[in-house]
């Protein structure tokens, strides 16, 4: 069955117009996050491995639009007139060598965002259990995306279709694996923060929350799912424009990556913050009782009374003797109480 929509040399340029737009916001939130990760703190307090994650991401998209761009020149340019068909018929080609590269870094950037995801939900619940079914689908994805990069160089007789029943089958289930994955693991990390933050409530004495990690969570994850869920109807309805949510998919992968991390990092300064606050109120205010109310020497009078009622004496003329009452002043000095 041929593939229908816009000719593949309109999918390129465009895809690379799209793409050079998403990439130049995922650089600038990249910058934001290593700044918000770094500013003010000492370096062992920065988390390095996520820092290390941010900066793959960023090299490999930036690895991809330099080679978007030399495929670009090549089948507009360098091959024009030479290659048989023109522009259409190269940049429909599958076993061209920046073709390769190309889907080989998407695959990359993937299976490396993908794992941070799986890891995360396994330092959130630290429970190998909940994290044993998104293991497998992780490592489902490495095996399809793998097939799906291999088959056009060595197994498929049409370079041109990428449609073809063997290759189908193998890029349809990276995408359904990469979609499950990202739909499991999210809602386990926002379930799992709703429930620490539906418990850490009842006792909380400050103002901060972790809801609004939630929402990021939620947010980072619709986005990422509307592309691949788009991604993959593509596929099913056999339309050209798969080429073009493919080049777009590289930068969403780090936006969403950075998003996440981003607030995270600002929540955790906040949480910081807020608890500093209380201990510098207090002995602020400490501070200045001593200073407005010295110590001065306090003097005690106490008076000390004893009774001693005796018992009635009845003489003959029947008269009463009265009860003696004696009075004790003591004074006492006390200082700097």
């Amino acid at each position: 069955m041929a593939s229908g929509g816009i000719p593949h040399d309109t999918a390129a340029l465009m895809s690379a117009v799209l793409e050079g737009i998403l990439y130049g916001f995922s650089v600038l939130m990249f910058i934001g996050t290593i700044w918000a990760s770094t500013y003010k703190r000492r370096m062992q307090d920065v988390n390095r491995s996520i820092a290390v994650v941010a900066i793959l991401l960023l090299l490999a998209s930036t690895a991809h639009m330099i080679v978007t761009i030399i495929h670009i020149e090549n089948g507009f340019v360098k091959y024009r007139d030479t290659w048989p068909g023109g522009p259409a018929e190269y940049f429909a080609n599958m076993t061209i060598k920046a073709y390769v590269i190309k889907h080989s870094l998407y695959i990359f950037q993937t299976v490396l965002a993908d794992g941070v995801m799986v890891y995360r939900c396994y330092v959130l619940w630290q429970s190998v259990r909940v994290v044993i079914l998104p293991s497998i689908l992780w490592c489902s994805i490495v095996v399809t995306g793998i097939l799906a990069v291999y088959s056009p160089s060595v197994t498929i007789t049409d370079a041109e279709d990428p449609f073809v029943p063997d290759l189908e089958s193998w890029i349809m289930s990276f995408f359904a694996l990469t979609l499950a994955t990202n739909v499991l693991c999210s809602g386990l990390l926002a379930y799992r923060i709703w429930m620490i933050e539906r418990e850490v409530s009842k006792v909380r004495t400050t103002k901060g929350t972790m809801m609004p990690i939630v929402r990021v969570l939620v947010d980072a994850a619709a986005l990422y799912s509307v592309v691949l869920f788009s991604l993959l109807l593509c596929f099913v309805t056999r339309n050209n424009g798969e080429s073009v949510l493919t080049d777009l998919v590289m930068p969403v992968i780090s936006i969403a990556f950075y998003m996440v991390l981003l607030r995270i990092t600002i929540s955790r300064k906040n949480h910081s913050y807020l608890s500093t606050v209380p201990r510098i109120t207090t002995d602020g205010m400490e501070h200045r009782n001593f200073q407005q109310y010295p110590m001065k020497p306090l003097q005690v009078h106490i008076s000390q009374f004893t009774q001693d009622d005796s018992t009635l004496a009845y003489k003959g003329e029947n008269e009463d003797r009265p009860s003696t009452c004696q009075e004790e002043s003591v004074e006492r000095t006390s200082c700097n109480m």
